[in-house]
């Protein structure tokens, strides 16, 4: 008899409305100017061995932006990372070059943590 795998599910928002003039347009058409980007860069160890990362947080845009975005860093750094759910994650604490790097492109940039 097959076990029954657990599904996770993220909600980034309204799973139902009653609202009939509502689309679904109006959540994912946002602006995506940098500057109106809040992006956090949170230092994090938990849960990877003792082995630092920095974890940015809060793009808005196309995964191929955020991807690209993504390369853009760990080649600036030298390292490596990836991109997962909705969250880009660059390996070692690279946190004030990165900083310096977002903020050159106009992106609004905050420290979370360590």
């Amino acid at each position: 008899m097959p076990q029954n795998k657990k599904i996770k599910l993220k909600s980034d928002g309204i799973v139902y409305s009653t609202n009939k003039n509502m689309s679904l347009g109006d959540f994912f058409e946002q602006d995506t100017a940098p500057d109106k980007q809040a992006l956090s860069l949170l230092y994090e160890k938990k849960g990877r061995g003792g082995k630092i990362a920095i974890v940015i947080d809060g793009f808005v845009g196309p995964v191929e932006d955020l991807k690209a975005l993504a390369k853009e860093l760990k080649s600036a750094c030298g390292v490596g990372g990836s991109v997962k759910n909705g969250q880009i994650i660059i390996q070692g604490n690279h946190r004030d070059k990165l900083m310096q790097i977002l903020k050159e492109k106009g992106h609004n940039v905050k420290r979370v943590g360590g």
